[in-house]
């Protein structure tokens, strides 16, 4: 391992938002070099999120610009910052956007993967001093949820980024530092899907869909894929859903629909639209006694819950999930090796390939709903 630094600041491009869904613009930024207990990435293949999408548009919350989006991103660290031993110039990485310092309560109490101390970080500022690292001619520009990988450089808290396997391929496995990991985390380590149960998923996107791969592995009997873009049949069969529902195809509410096909509901329910409507839906899709509904979604609007109590005195449970409930920095890297066994699917997310300076085309295909996971490639 390579000893720290010293490092200076540095100009490299980015995609600024200037404002809410307003094109990104590939702009000249200073980066600060990396602060204490925090490293400086050379990222190499970035992913759109819908939740980048989603705080792009600034639906659901107060708008923060000008703004570096990105946060599922792979990449080398280029130099490290005071106190950093875990990391050398040169490691391969993937971005956390829900960090892991592995000292507070939440981390040590193996319940939980909510850390106190680098948790899901909404105010566009790093943990360590609410401070910015990007600027544009000596204006402040802001982070999100502080990686800001839509950016040749970046930097993150040490507790922000896992070491991964250097033969393992960027372009790909950068998928897993949120979505595909998420969605597998739900099945396995939040429901807990027992083998041949009957699952039902609203909304087969990228986690949607990794649900469903998730539930195939643990030997699931019927997965149901739920979703208006009757487009979607073909590639969810891939994952493993055995039963396709377009609700616009049917009279009747998708939650009657569900309990017939499953003789009296399913076994487990899952939410990945970011709708909190679609919850309730989701929690009458369950079976009385032991139905399990988890939500993944990021609402866009009206964040409340709303369902009556009867759904949970007739036994079944809601359960909320982020990042899968993967502690990340412990967990990611097992991950990577089961895709390098082959054990997982990652490789069939990806379904556009883009240049940087391509970026927009990425929110443009997202905001048609015609792609998956769009990788963007950073320059060399």
């Amino acid at each position: 391992m390579s000893s720290p630094q010293p490092a200076g600041v540095i100009t490299c491009k980015a995609a600024v938002a200037w404002g809410a869904g307003e094109a990104l613009v590939i702009e000249e930024v200073e980066l600060s070099p990396p602060q204490p207990l925090e490293i400086r990435i050379k990222v190499v293949c970035t992913s759109l999120c819908r939740s980048d999408f989603t705080a792009w548009q600034s639906l659901t919350s107060t708008p923060i610009f000008p703004r570096i989006f990105g946060h599922e991103a792979a990449g080398i660290v280029e130099s490290v910052g005071e106190g950093v031993s875990e990391f050398g110039v040169g490691d391969h990485v993937l971005t956390l956007f829900t960090g892991e310092c592995k000292t507070c309560r939440h981390c040590t109490s193996g319940k939980s993967n909510i850390c106190q101390v680098l948790g899901l970080e909404r105010r566009g500022v790093m943990h360590s001093d609410q401070g910015t690292r990007f600027s544009v001619k000596g204006r402040p520009v802001y982070h999100y949820c502080a990686v800001s990988s839509f950016s040749e450089y970046t930097i993150v808290h040490s507790g922000c980024a896992v070491k991964v396997s250097s033969i393992a391929p960027l372009d790909k496995i950068c998928l897993l530092s949120c979505g595909v990991a998420a969605g597998l985390g739900a099945a396995w380590k939040v429901a807990d899907i027992a083998g041949g149960s009957t699952v039902v998923i609203f909304g087969l996107g990228t986690v949607g869909l990794a649900v469903a791969q998730g539930a195939k592995l643990r030997g699931a009997s019927q997965i149901i894929g739920v979703d208006t873009n009757s487009e979607k049949k073909g590639k969810a069969k891939i994952f493993g859903v055995t039963d396709f529902i377009n609700p616009k195809d049917y009279d009747e509410p998708i939650q009657q629909v569900v309990k017939r096909i499953t003789s009296g509901g399913a076994d487990y329910s899952f939410e990945c639209i970011g709708d909190t409507g679609m919850i309730t839906a989701a929690l009458q899709s369950c079976c009385d006694g032991w139905g399990v509904t988890v939500t993944l979604g990021v609402p866009k609007v009206k964040p409340e819950v709303t369902a009556h109590y009867s759904l949970f005195l007739t036994g079944r449970t809601l359960r909320g999930s982020l990042f899968g409930g993967w502690k990340p920095k412990s967990d990611l890297p097992s991950l990577v090796d089961m895709y390098l066994r082959e054990e997982i699917q990652v490789d069939e997310f990806v379904t556009h390939n883009l240049s940087f300076e391509e970026i927009n085309r990425a929110f443009d295909l997202m905001a048609e709903g015609k792609c998956l996971r769009c990788v963007i490639h950073m320059p060399k």
